[in-house]
């Protein structure tokens, strides 16, 4: 998607409503507990500041039902304001009467933060008003936002309708490595997916025997494919009504010569807490009373050399349950294996991004998106209305 950058825009001077995806954890205490969003957005911030802009940051914080304090973008501005090294005005809502006179007196190189887009129901609605509203306050407008470019809302789709648009630096990172992955990625292309359930995968499955050439597939959506495979799997997870799907998918991969490999053993117990005993055993010797809850290590191994011909490397989803210790090794393991290989490596999702920093291998990957709808979406091969709107580059 060849989409016209912030750096092809006179900024100097000019209003810049700036989109970026501040959604991140809180604490108990109510203070920033993960700040990757808020440091993935800096080079947009200092850009547009560097270059003169009357910046304005606007993003959303959680699923507020109207204006909440516990909601409040407070805490993520006391955050920027510490990464920036410089005060951040918060204002008081995001549109309204008393917000334009504070942007109005905003001086180029200066910023305000506007208050949770989601304090008003009409930012989800993609309400033409309140878009228009939003819009008024700028002159022109970047989405920096990849994490929200999945969704047709007001700040990220109906605002693009009324100013003149483009990509934020990070927005085209993104961009550029999922394209180098999907596009014309180095060859073999080697996709690890995971995650609870086949239902949750099947367009990215589709999409992905297209492009692929190793197809790893782990977590709970491994046991519906080996039901299909005619394993009993004890009480592990299986969507009865999608495993003539996964036989399909099984097939399909064969007659497109796409190597689909799943897991030969597994750790179970008989259920996903820390305190319980895991045991491994194969595949096909999973006891009716146990639930596999991780990858072995005879699966690690083979995955591992699979990761180690690999070219590219394109990663969803954990392994096992991964919340759960010890059923956290399988993906730990590969982590590190993707790190080790010597690929282009592309990954997204919260829990696989978690496992990448608790294997301590995160300076190692290639890429590390900050989207998780929409990265899996792109994945999918559908279009991100948020990036569709901008405009394309001259």
């Amino acid at each position: 998607m060849a989409k016209r950058s912030l750096e092809e825009l006179d900024l100097r001077g000019k209003r810049v409503f700036l989109r970026v995806d501040f959604n991140v954890p809180l604490d108990a205490a109510g203070r920033v507990q993960d700040d990757a969003r808020i440091r993935a957005a800096l080079p947009t911030i200092r850009f547009t500041l560097d270059h003169g802009a009357r910046l304005i940051v606007a993003s959303h914080l959680g699923r507020p039902k109207g204006p909440n304090p516990k909601a409040s973008l407070r805490p993520v501005r006391d955050r920027l304001a510490e990464l920036l090294g410089r005060p951040v005005p918060l204002a008081p809502d995001c549109v309204g009467p008393h917000v334009e006179r504070q942007i109005e007196e905003l001086q180029p190189g200066d910023l305000v933060m506007l208050e949770n887009l989601r304090f008003h129901p009409e930012e989800e609605a993609n309400d033409p008003t309140f878009a228009k509203a939003l819009a008024e306050l700028a002159d022109l407008y970047i989405n920096d936002a990849f994490g929200a470019a999945h969704r047709t809302h007001a700040s990220t789709y109906g605002i693009a309708q009324h100013l003149p648009s483009a990509a934020g630096l990070l927005m085209l990172r993104e961009l550029d490595a999922l394209a180098r992955v999907l596009e014309e990625p180095a060859r073999p292309l080697v996709a690890i997916l995971g995650g609870a359930k086949v239902s949750d995968k099947l367009r990215l499955l589709d999409n992905l025997l297209e492009k692929a050439n190793h197809l790893l597939i782990g977590g709970g959506m491994a046991f519906t494919f080996h039901r299909a495979q005619g394993h009993s799997v004890g009480r592990s997870l299986v969507e009865p009504n999608l495993v003539d799907k996964a036989r399909a998918i099984l097939a399909q991969g064969e007659a497109r010569g796409v190597r689909i490999h799943l897991p030969v053993d597994c750790v179970v117990a008989d259920q996903p807490e820390a305190r319980v005993t895991p045991e491994v055993v194969a595949i096909e010797k999973i006891p009716p009373d146990r639930m596999g809850l991780d990858i072995g290590p005879e699966t690690v191994g083979r995955f591992t050399a699979v990761i180690r011909t690999a070219k590219t490397v394109v990663w969803n989803g954990p392994l096992g349950v991964f919340e759960f210790p010890p059923f956290d090794q399988g993906t730990l393991a590969l982590a590190r294996a993707v790190a080790d290989s010597s690929a282009l490596s592309v990954l997204g999702g919260g829990d696989t991004a978690s496992a990448v920093q608790q294997a301590g291998v995160a300076e190692k990957i290639s890429y590390i998106s900050t989207g998780g709808g929409a990265f899996l979406k792109y994945l999918e091969g559908r279009e991100l209305p948020g990036v569709a709107i901008l405009d394309d580059k001259a």
